[in-house]
Parts: C-alpha cells; structure tokens; sequence
C-alpha cells in the first residue's frame, strides 16, 4: 500500500509566452493553484507521511519567487527592460516559455531537491521540520484557469 498527502497553495503570478502567436506572448497574470501530492510506503514516528508543516516550509521559497511576478523566457527581447523594472520581481526561464507545464516540472524538481538535501527548515517559533529522505514527489499539479490546469509527474 502507498500513503499520499497533498499540500496546496494559491500564488498570483504573471508569464509571458514569447513563442506563443497569439495573446499569450502578452504580459498576464493566473490565480494559480498549486497541488503537490507526496508519497511513502510507510508512515513516520508519528503516524504520517510527512508532516504538512514540513511541506509548507520546502514550499515556502518557491511560493514566494513566483508571488506577485513575471515570468519569462531568457530570449524575451524586453528582458532587459523587464529586469530593470521588476528587479527579483523577474523570474528567467533559460530559453524556455514559462509555461503551466514548465512551472509544474520547476516545483517538482524544487520539491525532489529539498527532499534529497535532507535539509532542516525552522518554522517563524523555531521548531524544526524536516522531510524524510524516502519521501517520493509523485505529482505537481498546477492552475491556470478555474477549468485548466497542468501536472507534472512519475
């Protein structure tokens, strides 16, 4: 048998999609709502997958890069015009649109990174929190719309 969770969170970011021919090469912005399921053949001392605290932290830095900003590709020719107005407001995608697909794949692999690391996060009352090293990233989904959504997964 296989133990699932599921941590979710919503993030107002921005992309633009320069191969894209119609408006979606257009600066816009999506409500997204991201869902990332993990998974364990066992359960932890106590009794859990991992502790959903635990996922919010891991979270926490790549909720925060897309809060409130554009992403892009490298070979956007307004770039540097962008850059100099949105400063770490810019998230830079190296020759690839910022697609729903793109940004799935990005949070999935961010997640697996955490997790390899074994790393400790310490919550804003200085508990500590961990992932445990078994842990499996299944999926990544991510909202574009109410009715539209990509996932990215094993």
């Amino acid at each position: 048998m296989v133990y699932r969770v599921c941590k979710a969170f919503e993030v107002e970011s921005g992309h633009m999609l320069s191969k894209h021919p119609g408006r979606c090469q257009y600066p816009h912005g999506h409500s997204r709502r991201v869902e990332v399921v993990v998974a364990s053949d066992t359960l932890d001392h106590m009794d859990m997958v991992c502790d959903f605290k635990a996922l919010k932290l891991a979270l926490h830095d790549v909720r925060d890069q897309f809060d409130h900003a554009l992403a892009i590709n490298s070979a956007d020719p307004d770039r540097a015009a962008l850059a100099g107005r949105l400063g770490d407001r810019l998230v830079v995608f190296e020759d690839t649109d910022p697609t729903t697909e793109v940004l799935a794949k990005f949070i999935f692999d961010h997640l697996q990174r955490v997790i390899a690391e074994s790393a400790t996060m310490t919550d804003d009352a200085g508990n500590a929190y961990s992932l445990p090293s078994h842990l499996r990233v299944e999926r990544v989904r991510v909202g574009e719309t109410s009715s539209s959504w990509a996932e990215f997964g094993v």
